[in-house]
Parts: structure tokens; sequence; C-alpha cells
């Protein structure tokens, strides 16, 4: 009995520790989290995922609404469930200015601010031999679990003030990545098999504007359009004012860009835009929108929507609505005001929305957004697009088209990672199924 003890001991002790990561929020978290995996994972640990407990965990935590928060110190209490013995670290954006919320939750939580992301590995394993690899903090990423598509982020921060957001409060001001640091982390990615990128940022649209003599986002999308192997070059999040003519002009002369673009609306009323510290009018975002649409033939437009925010009355609001009627958005995102300490909105505007009529606007918005994505789509039946498959289900294959168009069909072949020609034969609900041509 003792040497069984014993025996059970030591295979407990030579067992190779496990580690989970759990991410909310934004391309820019899901490309954080990618690059504190590859740290970790280099002091030979093991990656579990649903369904089994770790040694480990790192929850990359969100803060833009308050449902993300909750998410967030929900996520924790599951982890805490699942393994109460396991070391949890924290991190990403509730962690600036709500650490005594997730304090209240774990005591002995490990709290990692967003700036000292690169550095987690570290202090999570300092009890550990530090491995004998390359600094992957400065290096980026090499690959991207679980999908097809790699994300590649430029830049972090955000130098506006918009009075709702929270962000620049827990993300800091404008810091751009060098442009040599970006393409040898593209070219990495392209050499281990991925075939669109897609460049995020928390503003991606400032990239460079830090750096002297200032650079530009175009200048860095025209040298990564050069790279050998690159089929797709596709942009996150941009803001209006940010969308410049050298872009369209770029994005219309190049078969490799990507024609979507996510461009914010936030209102499209002109009061409640200069109450947000928005820096555009509704006119000029209509403007933009039709001249991108002319420029580029079947460009895809996604949006965001803040609906509610204090003082919007239900003119303000169907200002709003018929913009999206006009836009014809491919997907809006339609966020609930939520208040945000700090932020100017928290402090100045106190005039909230009943929850009621927030929860009908919000209801609306959404009946408008899925006639218009459906109006958009229809242009398309009949047509030829490529795809990228990112997965398959049961024998039926997800992937997008250039123009961030969903689509499933059948097919028995193997069509992880691979672009292919499909024909677009139908809508049903959010894809369009197809079949391989």
């Amino acid at each position: 009995m003792k040497n069984i003890k014993s025996k059970v001991l030591k295979d407990k002790i030579m067992a190779q520790p496990t580690i989970k990561f759990l991410t909310l929020g934004c391309k820019v978290n899901q490309y954080d989290t990618q690059l504190m995996r590859e740290a970790c994972l280099s002091y030979n640990l093991k990656e579990v995922n649903s369904g089994h407990k770790a040694d480990y965990y790192v929850i990359n935590t969100c803060t833009v609404t308050s449902r993300s928060d909750s998410e967030s110190l929900n996520l924790l209490r599951r982890v805490m469930r699942e393994n109460p013995w396991a070391k949890v670290l924290v991190t990403g954006c509730l962690v600036k200015m709500d650490s005594q919320r997730i304090r209240q939750v774990k005591k002995d939580v490990i709290l990692v601010e967003n700036s000292r992301k690169p550095k987690l590995a570290e202090i999570l394993f300092k009890e550990r031999l530090r491995p004998q690899v390359k600094d992957l903090a400065n290096q980026g990423i090499s690959y991207f679990a679980g999908h097809t598509r790699a994300f590649l982020k430029v830049q972090d921060g955000c130098n506006y003030a918009c009075s709702y957001c929270k962000v620049p409060l827990v993300r800091g001001s404008l810091q751009s990545r060098p442009l040599e640091a970006v393409l040898s982390e593209a070219k990495r990615l392209i050499a281990n098999g991925y075939k669109e990128i897609v460049l995020t940022g928390i503003c991606l649209g400032s990239y460079g504007r830090d750096f002297r003599p200032k650079k530009s986002l175009v200048e860095l999308i025209l040298v990564l359009l050069e790279l050998d192997g690159l089929k797709r070059l596709r942009l996150s999040s941009i803001e209006p004012q940010d969308v410049s003519d050298e872009l369209i002009k770029t994005m219309a002369a190049s078969p490799k860009l990507c024609p979507h673009l996510h461009i914010p609306l936030q209102s499209a009323d002109p009061e409640i835009l200069k109450r947000m510290r928005r820096r555009y009018t509704a006119q000029e975002y209509l403007n933009l929108i039709l001249r991108l649409k002319r420029k580029i033939p079947g460009l895809a437009i996604t949006t965001d929507c803040l609906v509610g925010f204090p003082g919007e009355g239900k003119e303000n609001f169907f200002h709003t609505v018929k913009m999206i009627k006009r836009i014809q958005p491919l997907k809006t995102h339609i966020f609930p005001y939520s208040p945000r300490p700090g932020t100017y909105a928290f402090k100045n505007f106190k005039n909230l929305i009943p929850a009621k009529e927030l929860k009908e606007r919000v209801s609306f918005l959404s009946v408008v957004a899925q006639q218009v994505s459906f109006d958009y789509r229809k242009k398309f039946l009949g047509a030829k697009r490529v795809v990228l498959f990112e997965e398959e289900i049961n024998g039926v294959w997800f992937g997008f088209t250039d123009n961030y168009i969903k689509v499933r069909l059948k097919a028995k072949r193997d069509l992880k990672g691979k672009l292919a020609r499909v024909l677009l034969t139908a809508i049903e609900g959010e894809y369009m199924p197809g079949r391989l041509l």
C-alpha cells in the first residue's frame, strides 16, 4: 500500500500541468490571449478546453458595458466552481478600475493590467524555470488557436474621448507597433498557413500617428499587400473620420484588401452625436458610406449603434433607424446604453431612458437591422464569390466571403482554411447557403 501511495504521488508531481484561457470582448482581446497563450505554453504546460478542469486559469476580461463586467465576474465564479484549488490570473480591461470587485469574488486572484500582459507568463510562473525561448511578447504570435483567419494587433489605446466610452481609461493613449514588427509577424503567420490576416486595434485608423515622422494605416497596408502568400487582408473596426481618400483608393484598387469595413455609427441624431462627443455629423457619415459604395462595388458595411443614450428621445432614436435603413449594413451590432463610471457621460448626463423603453428600442432596431441585412444580401443571390472556410459541423461547412457574408454548404472534402469559389443560392437566417463551383 505504501508503494502504491508513493507511485500516485510521484505521478502527480511528474504530470504535465494544465492551463485554460477564457476570453471576453473584442478582437484585440482575442489577439492578446493568443500572445499570452504562446508565452504560457512555452513553460511546458498543456492547454485544456471545455469539460476539463485546469491547474492554471487565465481570464481575459472586458468592461465595455455593464453586461461585460457581469460576464467577466461570472467567468471567475465558474472557474472557482470548476477547480477551487487552481491558480487564477485575471487580466484585461476590467482589472484597471475594478480590481476590488474582482477580489470580492476571489481574494487570492492574481491581477495583471493590460500594460503588463506581455509579462503575464513570467508573473504566473515565477516559481518555474524561465524557458529557453525568444521574447514572445516582442516577436508577436505565430498562430491563432481555433481560427483560420489570424488577427494581428497593430496598435493599442485611443486618443479620442467619446463621452460614453471607458476604453481609453483602461487601455491608455495611442501606442502603435513598429511597422517592421508587424511585417515580421505577418510573414510568420502566412508561412504557417494563414491566408487571411485581420488587422486590429483599439483605434485602428490612428495607426502611426504617434511615430516621428508620422506614418499612416495606408502605408502599413500597402507594405502588407506586397507579401507573397497573403490572399486576403481585412480591416477591423475603423472610425468614420479615419477613412481617408487614400484608404478608399487602395481598397478599390486591391483585390487582396477585403471590401468590408466596420464603421461605427452609434447614433444618427445631431444632438446625440454632440453629447456623445463623436467627431462627425450624421450627414458626413452618410456621405462617407454612399461614397464608399460608389467607389467599391459590393462593399459590405457593418456598424455599431448605441441605443438609449441619456436624453435620447423617440425622434432622436428614429434618426438612427432611418440611417440604418438608408445605408443597409450587412450587420448592425446594437448596444443598450450602459453608464460607465469614470466617463464624461456618467458624471454629467443623468436623464437615463427607462429600462422598458430601452428594451423596446433595441428590439425594434434589431428587426430593422435584420431586414436591411437581408436586403443587402439579396443582391448577391446567384453571385459567385470566393469563400474562406473555417469549420465543419456534421458535414456542413461554414465560411466567409471577402465582403463578410456568412456562407454554409455541404461538402465531403476537407475545406478547412481553404479558399473556394461558391455559387450563393439562397438566404436562410444569417447565412447564405451555396454550392461549390
